[in-house]
């Protein structure tokens, strides 16, 4: 059986289609938004971890080459002025990259769900038109 043309049917009918075509259009609407959400959150946590692991190596690495450089200014000053020196340079250095570091976090872009919220503003859009 064919479903009648707007123009067959009563205001209440009209009514009732309407109501039951926005229910799920927002329930759509709210089920994309989530699962881009949940698509955005996964990729960003397997990037944490694999980013994660790779700045321990790195935090190794550095830890290795701070006592080299410690090791090989001992040569010239005291074991002592060495390890000083090193350590104030590195917190110099470190202090720098945490303020850069703060400063880009802060400018970030929340993970909201773009596609759905421009989504819905296309469907406001069409709604108003045909009013």
């Amino acid at each position: 059986m064919t479903e009648p043309t707007p123009d067959e049917l009563s205001t209440v009918q009209l009514v009732e289609r309407l109501q039951q075509q926005t229910t799920e259009l927002v329930k759509t609407e709210i089920r994309d938004a989530v699962e881009e959400v949940r698509t955005k959150s996964t990729r960003v946590g397997i990037g944490v971890g694999i980013s994660g692991a790779g700045t321990l190596l790195v935090f190794f690495g550095l830890a290795t080459l701070v006592a080299a450089a410690v090791l090989g200014l001992a040569n010239a000053v005291p074991a002592w002025l060495a390890a000083l020196i090193v350590g104030g340079a590195l917190l110099v250095v470190g202090g720098g990259v945490a303020a850069f570091g703060a400063q880009r976090a802060k400018s970030a872009v929340p993970p909201v769900p773009e596609r759905t919220a421009q989504s819905v503003r296309k469907d406001v859009t069409t709604v108003k038109e045909h009013l």
